[in-house]
């Protein structure tokens, strides 16, 4: 292949998965965004000039939404209402304002652990705000500890999370098992890991080396044991406190509730199958 085939593949739009489609009927959906930036990548690669790749429709001096394109605009706050709900707002130019008619919803696209991932929302802020808009987004975390058959009732928690598509909870679970091998459902926990909102970590306590391991692994796959200070780094990478759902034998139960508790996690915010 020769550079300049590899510098156009780069610059290849990227099919969405499903997970990253919400499923309400929203438009532009994700696959029309895709079809349409598809097709000018394909206008630009025939023509041989990258530029036609920054092709972008003028916008009206009062910022109505285009609903073929999506536009860019800056954060300029975000305010905690409570634990689990925040409340951003957009910067438009000028003293302009949205449009919108009463109860018209909006969709947002953004990036999220590396998934581009739009929802639709019904600005909070005034019709006829000059300057900004307004929106109310909900965020919930669960961390879930599951050793070996501890996994099982985890299972059907997430599923439900991924099935409602207004569900935006965070889940990071942490499966423990002996070697790779003994990893059970291994497919069905990839295709959960597609979720914009899943991270699955593999805990491996007999392993010594991730080499062997397939490279779709390696990244989210610890070797050894679950410890305090695993568990320590695993919590600072959540995103907020999380709620905790704990499974395994009893010795793995006491362990990683000792270790919560030294993390600071209240024993109100766990729950031991």
């Amino acid at each position: 292949m020769s550079g300049n085939e590899h510098d156009w593949l780069a610059l290849k739009p990227q099919e969405p998965s499903p997970s990253q489609c919400c499923g309400g009927g929203c438009k532009p959906c994700i696959y029309d965004v895709y079809e349409k930036e598809l097709a000018q990548w394909e206008r630009a690669k025939a023509k041989q000039d990258k530029s036609l790749l920054m092709e972008k429709k003028e916008q009206s001096n009062n910022s109505e939404l285009n609903p073929d394109t999506f536009t860019a605009f800056s954060i300029s706050s975000v305010e905690q209402l409570t634990e689990d709900t925040y409340q951003y707002r957009f910067e438009l130019p000028g003293n302009s304002s949205l449009c919108l008619s009463l109860g018209q919803h909006i969709v947002l696209r953004g990036a999220v652990n590396g998934l581009e991932v739009q929802r639709a929302y019904t600005p909070i802020s005034p019709g006829n705000a000059e300057g900004y808009f307004e929106v109310l987004i909900k965020h919930g975390e669960l961390l879930m500890l599951a050793s070996g058959t501890g996994l099982a009732p985890m299972l059907p928690i997430l599923q439900s999370i991924t099935d409602d598509e207004e569900d935006e909870t965070f889940v990071t679970l942490v499966c423990c098992f002996p070697t790779f091998d003994k990893i059970y459902l291994k497919p069905l926990l990839q295709d959960l890991a597609r979720y914009w909102n899943i991270r699955i970590f593999y805990v491996l306590s007999q392993e010594t080396s991730l080499e062997k391991l397939p490279w779709s692994y390696q990244e989210n796959t610890y070797t050894g044991r679950l410890n305090e200070g695993l568990m320590k780094t695993i919590l600072n990478s959540c995103r907020r406190r999380p709620f905790v759902l704990i499974c395994g034998s009893p010795v793995f139960n006491e362990d990683m509730s000792r270790y919560l508790k030294a993390a600071g996690i209240e024993e109100d915010s766990c729950f031991v199958f």
